[in-house]
């Protein structure tokens, strides 16, 4: 990290540590904005987005089946920017206690770690402490028991520096060095919990895109800062009330634009550009709340298809707990319906038989025993390939910040 890359307009201070170079510590929040129309079009649209996923949200006949597979998705997004290849049927062949399902080790290690995502999120959604550094320490112990990191102080705030840049770089390679730990790190910590509570007359969606960057520069923990990063992005969501439910996530966005993403960041920094950071996240938040009210519509659909079929049809009622089952977790057996449904082997392998010549399950193993089956239409919605950004006008918005 040079010092001569940061300029005046640097919302921060160079820390001198020793021969292999500084470090970077951020000033409180909130910095100084420059509101622009663009911006301002960019916030509108925005909000305007989530306030149609909300609405989504509010219609759900039961949350928790369409939030499931939403923060399924996101852990494994949100860990693939990490490095990590699990894929969501992975991390659905993991919660069902199939590690046969896995090709190979590394895959397995990998769906554990996203699976921990998972308990992570679920741990702060269900905690009753605000949001805060003891909160994040919590989940950040969830986030890395048992996995690789297990070693690097899970929950705790880092005793040692840290840095970013290329694998192996040593520090006066690194791209970016956060402030050193001890007082500093706890100091600057206590600034950001102090500006989460404030109240201000930032716009919500301004104040997240702001408590985002500040979390990833300042970097508090040895392993897993950016996944913890974008959970308190899911947190300050529901926290402002700008959601219901947990049903928008920002990784899917970050991990297509992953290099711009990093560039925006390093670039508040080092020059202070939080407009064109501000815009690339509202961006985000406008296309990936789009593409979230979208699927949860599919699902919605799917349901009802399901449902209306075996009503007419005057299925069991049993029958039509299994479907509902599926939309959380799309793998099944036969003897996991039994357990769920609460009725013997026959009935639930007839509930499979007659799902399997309808098309909503296929088998997937091709053994005589310990067959596995998938609800594909499931997992097509929840991995199909989002649409791209064609809004031509915002894109123009963001260009004209970047370039201001």
């Amino acid at each position: 990290m040079h010092p001569q890359d940061f300029g005046p307009r640097s919302p921060g201070q160079l820390i001198t540590l020793d021969a292999e170079g500084p470090a970077f510590a951020p000033r409180p929040l909130p910095p100084e904005l420059v509101w622009s129309g663009a911006l301002v079009r960019l916030l509108g649209e925005a909000e305007r987005a989530l306030g149609e996923l909300s609405g989504v949200g509010r219609r759900l006949p039961n949350p928790y089946l369409f939030t499931r597979p939403f923060v399924n998705r996101e852990a494994v997004l949100s860990s693939r920017i990490e490095g990590t290849q699990a894929s969501l049927s992975d991390l659905y062949a993991l919660e069902l206690g199939m590690p046969t399902l896995f090709p190979e080790a590394e895959v397995r290690e990998d769906a554990r770690e996203v699976q921990n995502y998972v308990r992570a999120l679920e741990h702060g959604l269900a905690s009753d402490l605000p949001v805060s550094t003891r909160l994040l320490r919590e989940m950040h112990a969830v986030l890395m028991s048992g996995v690789r990191g297990q070693n690097r102080a899970p929950g705790e705030l880092r005793r040692s520096q840290n840095w970013i840049g290329p694998a192996g770089a040593k520090r006066r390679e690194a791209t970016f060095v956060p402030a050193p730990p001890g007082p500093l790190l706890i100091e600057a910590l206590s600034d950001l919990e102090r500006f989460i509570h404030a109240q201000n007359d930032l716009p919500p969606l301004v104040e997240i895109a702001l408590v985002h960057y500040q979390f990833e520069a300042l970097h508090p923990f040895l392993d897993g800062n950016g996944r913890i990063g974008r959970l308190l992005i899911t947190l300050l969501l529901l926290d402002r009330q700008l959601l219901t439910q947990p049903l928008l996530y920002l990784s899917a966005y970050f991990e297509r634009h992953r290099s711009t993403y990093y560039d925006h960041l390093l670039a508040i920094s080092q020059r202070g550009e939080w407009e064109a950071w501000l815009a690339f996240f509202l961006r985000g938040v406008e296309h990936e709340a789009r593409d979230a009210a979208q699927r949860a519509q599919r699902l919605l659909d799917l349901r009802e298809e399901w449902r209306t079929r075996y009503q007419q049809e005057r299925a069991s009622s049993n029958l039509l707990r299994a479907t509902d089952r599926l939309l959380e977790q799309p793998f099944t057996t036969a003897t996991q319906l039994q357990t769920e449904l609460g009725v013997v082997n026959r009935s639930a392998q007839l509930i499979v038989e007659r799902l399997l010549r309808d098309g909503v399950l296929t088998e997937i193993t091709g053994k005589q025993r310990g067959r596995v089956y998938r609800a594909q239409g499931v997992l097509d919605i929840l991995e199909m390939e989002q649409e791209p950004l064609t809004d031509n006008r915002q894109n123009r918005a963001i260009q004209t910040i970047t370039e201001s």
